[in-house]
């Protein structure tokens, strides 16, 4: 069984930072792209950042310039480093990856349980 466990959301004040981990564990031949989704009540889950096994990395305009997405692939974990936060940075963050349990098993996406980021004065 293959789990994602995020850490490090919190409250921070406006242009603050905060760094997100997501780390993989289980049973765990190899992980594809990992990437982070945020979402707030009534909206739907949105991708921030995304990074390629190979390092190559995406951002959704609105992190763009601030957040940096990046993994340690011998730890299985990837981690969102967040500055200059604003108030509409406010949501639940969630950790996906694309995971392969076996050499021959299919890939699989998993999600993580979220953690929440609160940028208030």
């Amino acid at each position: 069984q293959v789990q994602l466990v995020e850490s490090g959301g919190g409250l921070v004040q406006p242009g603050g930072s905060l760094r997100l981990s997501c780390a993989a564990s289980g049973i765990i031949f190899s992980i594809g792209a990992m990437n982070w989704y945020r979402q707030t009540p009534g909206k739907q889950r949105e991708l921030v950042a995304a990074a390629s096994s190979g390092g190559i990395t995406n951002y959704s305009d609105s992190v763009k310039g601030r957040f940096t997405i990046s993994r340690d692939n011998a730890k299985n974990t990837t981690y969102l480093q967040m500055g200059s936060l604003k108030p509409e940075d406010t949501a639940d963050y969630y950790c996906y990856a694309n995971i392969r349990t076996t050499e021959f098993a299919a890939v699989t996406g998993y999600w993580g349980q979220g953690t929440t980021v609160a940028i208030s004065s």
